[in-house]
């Protein structure tokens, strides 16, 4: 069933100002962007509730626009080539770090634990924002610092889910390879959807990160939680669920 609200069928303007006819037509658009392949005008009316004469008309509007493309063959209604440059264009000016960052307090006030949110730089994962908790910490982390590929859990949500053209070759670097430990611990990190540790890189303090995907399932940041306390990091806990559910929500959503 479709998420989206219907709205008022009127020509009149909305409380917001907007004419709601113009309202109409883009929830039309919405219900269009929401089936799973080219739709039939009957189809279409049927879904949005609309008259099909009233559709009719918005499909014809919205295919001299570009946003609606009718094939020869069947004459049903698809996305058009402007529709694409939009959701490219979205999809382009996504900026996964600010959006993330501004939201890491909430994180923490609801954990009680440190931060971290790192992105893949040129030699590995690395710490851009350092959202400290009230339970002080003392490591030589900080901004700027690279982690561990293999025995940080910012590391293996980047080695589960970044591109492995890209992880292969920071492996290749270091000299390691893919022996099947390796790719043994990526498929389980893409299996739990998160990654942690406690005492692997530095001794007495615990770890677990999750990935920011993008539209593509691709990490475009992980965030971490660090304490001291090695039960955050164990299943179950919460804070693994309350960082799975933060990174879900900063994610984009993938279509199907």
């Amino acid at each position: 069933m479709s998420d989206i609200s219907e709205p008022a069928d009127a020509t009149a303007s909305g409380p917001s100002g907007g004419l709601q006819s113009l309202d109409s037509a883009l929830f039309l658009l919405a219900v269009l962007a929401e089936c799973p392949g080219p739709a039939a005008l009957s189809d279409l009316a049927r879904r949005a509730g609309m008259p099909v004469s009233k559709v009719h008309r918005y499909l014809a509007s919205f295919a001299q626009a570009g946003l609606v493309r009718q094939t020869a063959k069947s004459g049903k209604y698809d996305l058009g080539p402007q529709a694409l440059k939009l959701g490219l264009a979205a999809m382009a000016r996504q900026d996964f770090v600010n959006q993330t960052a501004d939201r890491l307090p909430d994180l923490v006030a609801e954990t009680g634990l440190t931060a971290l949110l790192c992105v893949w730089g040129s030699h590995g994962p690395t710490v851009v924002r350092w959202e400290r908790s009230a339970n002080y910490i003392v490591t030589a982390l900080g901004l700027g610092s690279t982690l561990h590929l293999l025995n940080s859990a910012t590391g293996r949500v980047f080695l589960a889910f970044a591109p492995s053209s890209v992880i292969a070759e920071v492996l290749a670097r270091d000299g390691t390879a893919w022996p099947g430990d390796v790719a043994a611990l990526r498929d389980q990190t893409r299996a739990d959807g998160y990654a942690s540790v406690a005492g692997d890189l530095i001794p007495g303090l615990a770890a677990v990160g999750a990935p920011v995907l993008d539209w593509q399932g691709e990490a475009q940041a992980a965030v971490t939680l660090i304490g001291t306390d090695p039960a955050i990091a164990a299943p179950g806990a919460p804070a693994i669920a309350a960082l799975t559910r933060f990174c879900a929500a900063q994610s984009v959503q993938r279509a199907g």
